[in-house]
């Protein structure tokens, strides 16, 4: 293959799942359903935080911010899958490519800092409740927020620019969306120092963050034994436990697609892991958080015109 000129009109071809024709019409219908339940889901929780007094406190503050996140971010691919899959134009220009590429890596990036506050929130809470107000203020949490978004649009600075000075070759991305590790494969040259760089990025962005949430939740976990009551343990637990699910899920599909070696990263896989963390994890979160909490059932209700006077606790 040639060195791709990546400023000419020519661009890319996103293959998608043309590998897969007899399952593309069952994939069009699938995820046209998940991405109607994450617009719906993930907007209820917006609104409902904006409406309802009783959800104007920190968790759901964080709350938001991670559904509008998860809003952008599908929005950022999927309606570029469904085009894909309806048999139309699958060329997607350059400068669109970079500027999906750039936006997925600034969302991404922005969840993985989020989550590290939303751990430290539900440490505040469990391990310090009777300071939790305090530490918790409005101005810390604004500043928490806005620190996330930093970090993320640092680390896509950082990522697509390097993506940018590397020379390409070809013009199939085998994949669904623009995506790093399928762009690192049509590498043309020996790009080993800028790859190492990018690698220090990826990790800077997702070990450190995913350990500090283990601190917390080591913490957390020391200070919920120590509670006596069987029921107070139980309520603790139910605070945490929706965050660490949703952890787990992001991290070990983010970790799985950023962090493998490059030569034995399998792009067939690549794409129905991208599914999962691209789709069906911003689907789940609004389920997640919110499926056995009172406040937002109580909130739903409310809006609904049939408060059923569900008090203020929580999980």
């Amino acid at each position: 293959m040639g060195r791709l000129n990546t400023t000419s009109s020519n661009g890319f071809i996103l293959v998608g799942f043309s590998d897969c024709p007899q399952l593309e019409l069952l994939f069009l219908v699938f995820i046209s359903i998940f991405y109607s339940l994450t617009l719906f889901g993930n907007s209820t929780i917006i609104i409902l935080s904006q409406l309802d007094l009783r959800l104007h406190t920190p968790m759901y503050f964080f709350l938001c911010h991670l559904s509008f996140l998860d809003l952008c971010y599908t929005t950022g691919t999927v309606p570029q899958l469904l085009i894909n899959l309806q048999g139309h134009d699958r060329t997607i220009s350059y400068g669109r490519c970079m500027t999906q590429l750039f936006i997925v890596l600034t969302l991404g990036g922005t969840e993985c800092v989020l989550l590290v506050v939303m751990a430290f929130d539900r440490y505040a809470a469990v391990c310090r409740p009777l300071h939790y107000t305090t530490i918790m203020h409005p101005r810390l949490c604004q500043a928490l927020a806005i620190a996330s978004w930093l970090g993320g649009l640092v680390n896509s600075v950082i990522q697509t620019g390097l993506m940018m000075a590397m020379p390409i070759c070809g013009h199939l991305l085998n994949h669904f969306f623009c995506e790093m590790p399928v762009f690192l494969k049509l590498a043309c040259e020996d790009t080993g120092g800028t790859e190492a760089k990018m690698f220090v990025a990826r990790v800077v962005i997702l070990v450190f963050p995913a350990a500090l949430i283990l601190g917390s939740y080591a913490h957390i976990g020391r200070a919920v034994l120590k509670v006596n009551s069987v029921a107070g343990r139980r309520k603790a637990f139910g605070t945490c436990g929706s965050h660490l699910v949703v952890v787990s899920l992001f991290y070990g599909s983010a970790i799985y697609t950023y962090l493998q070696p490059m030569g034995s990263y399998s792009e067939s896989e690549g794409k129905f892991v991208a599914l999962f963390y691209t789709i069906i994890i911003p689907m789940l979160n609004p389920l997640i958080y919110t499926l056995r909490n009172k406040d937002v059932k109580g909130a739903l209700w409310k809006v609904l015109g049939r408060d059923r006077g569900s008090g203020v606790g929580g999980e």
